[in-house]
């Protein structure tokens, strides 16, 4: 597996992550810790050292997990994880956080659940509109001096507010969705990082697995899953959207490799800063993923994908309106 800078932050980690969050949360019944421990440990032993967590997720139960998961070879590891929401009695989030006394608050509880006596790099999970952003990044600063924490990072975040947290305690990476079906980036982020020299983390990098071709109008979500209150994957916009995983699924079968190595090659190959955190719970799709790092796509590969999809307008918003008012500020 390849390695890559995050921006000039020095963290160098493999060309693609794992995000853990799906073990645990948003996608269903959790999978069983034995299994998941097991498919942590197989992602590391295949060259990936970049694992991706937060305290919202479970909540707590995911970074418990990875805590355990990753002891074993915790200094041969990054390990990222993030702070930003305040939760009811019944764990459910009830609203953003972001005061830096809640910040060193949840850096400590992180410690203990990741088993580790440094967090690599410490997101933030969404930004608070309530608390200035610099406070925020200067209560991270002070985490960073007191070797508790390495490297700041930012998610879902808007290109003002990270440059005014970039002043005070440069910014490592930023989170944030991005794939060949959600492509807003591109108009301000990606200049505003390759400007500052920030790292980029794609989430969702597979459309949430759309773009797998696994997912289709007749697809049937569990109960838990988050994507049942997802516009964009209510059937009639699932139905919409299938032309763009038709034109990765012919590009794909030209090569010889699918289309979740097209969609994974086509992120590493638009920034050498760029490192995906594709997520499963499958050991065949993990293995399938990582795969995608040996596939190069060529200028001319990029530019008939460019000529592709460019047609094609994806349908439905990619959050309910409650969520989409948290990101971008």
């Amino acid at each position: 597996m390849q390695k890559r800078k995050l921006g000039k932050s020095g963290l160098e980690v493999s060309a693609l992550g794992l995000g853990c969050m799906g073990l645990s949360y948003g996608y269903g019944p959790a999978t069983e810790k034995e299994q998941a421990i097991k498919l942590i440990r197989s992602a590391f032993e295949r060259g990936v050292t970049f694992f991706d967590t937060a305290e919202a997720y479970g909540p707590y139960k995911n970074e418990e997990l990875v805590g355990e998961a990753l002891a074993p070879f915790r200094d041969q590891v990054v390990i990222a994880t993030k702070f930003g929401f305040s939760f009811d009695e019944k764990g459910v989030i009830n609203g953003t956080n972001s005061k830096p006394e809640h910040v060193r608050e949840v850096a400590e509880a992180a410690l203990k659940r990741l088993k580790t006596d440094v967090i690599d790099l410490l997101y933030q999970h969404r930004v608070d509109p309530e608390v200035p952003i610099e406070e925020t990044a200067g209560a991270v600063k002070e985490l960073i001096a007191e070797g508790k924490v390495r490297h700041f990072g930012m998610s879902e975040a808007g290109a003002q507010t990270i440059r005014r947290a970039h002043a005070v305690q440069p910014v490592a990476a930023l989170q944030s969705e991005y794939s060949l079906w959600w492509r807003e980036p591109e108009a301000e982020i990606l200049p505003t990082l390759e400007e500052l020299g920030i790292g980029f983390v794609p989430f969702s990098p597979l459309g949430k697995g759309f773009l797998t071709g696994a997912i289709d109008a007749n697809t049937q979500f569990d109960s838990k899953d988050f994507r049942n209150v997802v516009p964009r994957f209510n059937e009639e916009n699932r139905k919409a959207n299938q032309s763009l995983v038709d034109v990765l699924r012919q590009f794909a079968e030209r090569r010889n490799v699918t289309r979740a190595q097209i969609a994974l090659a086509w992120l590493l190959a638009q920034k050498p800063w760029i490192v995906p955190i594709p997520g499963t719970t499958k050991l065949h799709r993990l293995e399938e993923n990582l795969g995608a790092a040996s596939v190069e796509l060529s200028k001319d590969d990029l530019a008939e994908i460019e000529n592709a999809v460019s047609g094609i307008e994806v349908q439905g918003a990619r959050y309910p309106a409650h969520l989409q008012k948290m990101v971008g500020r």
